[in-house]
């Protein structure tokens, strides 16, 4: 009931913004110096999440994902937080470190951002690649950025 709170609170807050001059997405309005600067903010961070991913960083993955955390597999399994950063502690396949195509990045405001992408994971059970569709929902408070909500979307095989 929690996590449905908190994925209720997170599309509120979205539905919430002004989608003014403060949305940027490649299909979408004039791009300004701000909105590039949120949009480097974001890939600065992604940058950091692989760096402490690396480095096995427990503190700092912690301090970079929000407590109420959730990701959906491609499954439909939910982890939290913890099971997220045992999964890039024991170096499983995971979108925040896998290559990125049609990588994008909407701001909202100044302190949310929705990124998506598209990344091959390695599904091991299987030991074959998947495409998968992805979206993260980033976070600004006290001044950093935090991972708050995933989901990632098998594709079908290419053809």
């Amino acid at each position: 009931m929690t996590r449905l709170i908190v994925v209720a609170a997170l599309i509120l807050a979205l539905l919430a913004a002004p989608l003014t001059a403060t949305v940027a997405h490649p299909l979408e309005g004039p791009r300004t110096p701000e909105i590039e600067a949120l949009e480097q903010e974001v890939l600065a961070f992604r940058k950091e999440l692989i760096e402490a991913m690396a480095a096995k960083d427990v503190v700092q993955l912690r301090e970079m994902y929000v407590g109420s955390y959730t990701h959906t597999h491609g499954s439909g399994k939910v982890d939290g937080r913890d099971a997220r950063i045992v999964s890039l502690l024991a170096g499983d396949p995971v979108i925040e470190n896998a290559p990125v195509e049609d990588l994008s990045i909407r701001t909202f405001n100044s302190d949310t951002a929705v990124v998506t992408g598209k990344s091959p994971i390695l599904n091991k059970a299987e030991n074959r690649m998947h495409d998968f569709r992805w979206i993260a929902v980033y976070v600004k408070a006290h001044g950093k950025w935090h991972l708050a909500a995933s989901q990632a979307t098998r594709l079908p095989p290419r053809p």
